[in-house]
């Protein structure tokens, strides 16, 4: 079964398709979210409702447009690049994220989310 979301904020949209996971589920039973951006070097995080433990085979080094759940935080992780903690051109998380799928187009579209912009997520 493919999953797909939808993210937007003011400057721009991207869909991305998840992975069915424990994380993956309980995101979708609060969709539709309304949140506020934060960004940290290259990455677009965000809070959600939900609260779920770390899975296994959570990763803190991931591939840019990874769609990652900070457990640490409830919030959607979205990194395009590197972070303050990357070593090179890493995308390096602040803690093992769960992982839920990616983007489908280029992740360097989240470069146009700014800091407080609202975003949306939603069914797609």
């Amino acid at each position: 079964m493919t999953l797909r979301i939808r993210l937007s904020w003011p400057a721009g949209h991207t869909t991305a398709t998840l992975d069915e996971t424990p994380t993956s589920t309980a995101l979708l039973g609060a969709l539709p979210i309304v949140s506020t951006a934060r960004t940290w070097g290259e990455e677009v995080y965000f809070d959600t409702p939900v609260s779920v433990p770390r899975e296994e085979g959570a990763r803190q080094l991931v591939d840019p447009g990874t769609v990652a759940f900070w457990t640490d935080g409830d919030a959607l992780a979205l990194p395009y690049g590197p972070t303050p903690i990357s070593r090179g051109e890493e995308c390096r998380l602040a803690s093992p994220c769960n992982l839920l799928g990616s983007l489908d187009e280029d992740p360097r579209i989240l470069a146009t989310v700014r800091d407080g912009d609202p975003i949306r997520v939603e069914l797609a």
